[in-house]
């Protein structure tokens, strides 16, 4: 729903609590405006707080490794052994 809709509960629900002044038998038109209002407040904090966790789980970490500055088991004084070369490709094809 979102924070428009919380936006839109509290408008509506302020405007049945104590804008309109009709007193029908079956509905209490007040207590639906306030109830609204209430709900439009739960949703616009369940909003924010969403938000908020959100943002606080998206953790950025750059990892850059260096591979001359790793210590080996010799004590690093001996360069790095080469891969193996590929064999040549044969005459044939």
């Amino acid at each position: 729903m979102g924070i428009g809709g919380g936006i839109f509960l509290i408008a509506l629900g302020a405007v049945l609590a104590f804008a309109i002044r009709v007193d029908p038998w079956w509905i209490d038109i007040n207590t639906v405006g306030v109830v609204l209002i209430l709900a439009g407040a739960g949703v616009l904090f369940v909003t924010l707080w969403y938000w908020h966790d959100r943002r606080r789980r998206v953790i950025r970490s750059w990892v850059e490794e260096n591979r001359l500055s790793h210590q080996r088991g010799d004590g690093g004084t001996k360069p790095p052994i080469p891969p193996d070369a590929p064999p040549p490709p044969s005459p044939s094809g």
